[in-house]
């Protein structure tokens, strides 16, 4: 029973594989796009060992029922009745080697299932009948913004005098605390990402998760915006509105925020685990 119990585990992990990165888009909420040639490579391997397991332990099965096909057969010497030590004379009639043999020697496993283990299969059913959301407004909210990598300062190139201007979150914050030509300043801009609440105070954020491989590494990069009602949380939109003074603009001083001018619902992206320029751009 343990090893059929084993197999069809094992089948079931690589059908959810197989099922989540060939035929749908959900691994995105796991792992980085480049990640999927390896998952769909390991739902093939542990679907093949799966079923070769289970074939292994059905002959295992059909070996041990043919050898007890003989033990009764009259006329039949064993040759071992009468072998001093084999365990014959015990008043029970039975030896230990006897119940050895019988556990072992005739390809039974009666060992069974710990209970505990068998609860190992809900994750495996869960890729195939119920995907887990993706991280969020709850993930965001718990965990300190991204630090975003750091621009020499000739190499930030001259905006394009597109209005309003698409950015990423990334862009936005590294144009504000780190560009001393202060090219931001007083241009309407526009991005796209998800509503986080914000512990106090006015306003919220525009929040994008990012992932260095899978949803275990996670960070966030964060957009304080003022100046509209929060959608609710978790909701995407696209916000253009302009930087939100504060300290001095191209130093660490100023806050990554934005007086918006209006925010507009979108749906979310199929790999919303990317700090993308707004929808449509």
């Amino acid at each position: 029973m343990r090893r059929f119990a084993q197999a069809v585990l094992l089948v079931l992990i690589g059908l959810g594989l197989l099922q989540t990165s060939l035929f749908t888009e959900l691994y995105l909420r796991y792992v980085k796009e480049g990640m999927r040639p390896l998952l769909i490579a390991s739902g093939a391997l542990l679907l093949l060992l799966g079923t070769t397991e289970a074939w292994s332990a059905w002959r295992g099965v059909r070996r041990g029922r043919a050898g007890h096909g003989h033990e009764n057969v009259p006329g039949q010497d064993h040759g071992h009745e009468n072998v001093p030590g084999h365990g014959h004379g015990r008043e029970d009639g039975r030896g230990l080697s006897e119940d050895r043999e019988h556990g072992q020697g005739h390809g039974h496993d009666h060992a069974g299932v710990p209970r505990v283990a068998w609860l190992l299969f809900l994750p495996a059913l869960s890729l195939l009948f119920y995907a887990p959301p993706a991280l969020g407004s709850f993930t965001a909210a718990r965990e300190a913004p991204k630090v975003v990598a750091v621009v020499e300062e000739d190499g930030f190139e001259p905006l394009p005098a597109t209005s309003p201007l698409p950015i990423t979150l990334t862009d936005f914050t590294q144009r504000v605390q780190q560009d001393t030509g202060r090219a931001i300043e007083g241009r309407t801009v526009r991005m796209t990402g998800f509503v986080t609440p914000a512990d106090g105070g006015d306003g919220w954020y525009l929040t994008r998760i990012l992932l260095s491989c899978c949803a275990a590494d996670a960070q966030s990069v964060k957009v304080r915006v003022y100046g509209v009602e929060a959608p609710a949380a978790d909701t995407w939109v696209t916000v253009t509105g302009t930087w939100h003074p504060g300290g001095t603009l191209g130093t660490e001083s100023a806050p990554v925020a934005l007086d918006a001018r209006g925010v507009e619902k979108v749906e979310r992206p199929t790999n919303g685990y990317t700090d993308a320029l707004p929808i449509g751009s």
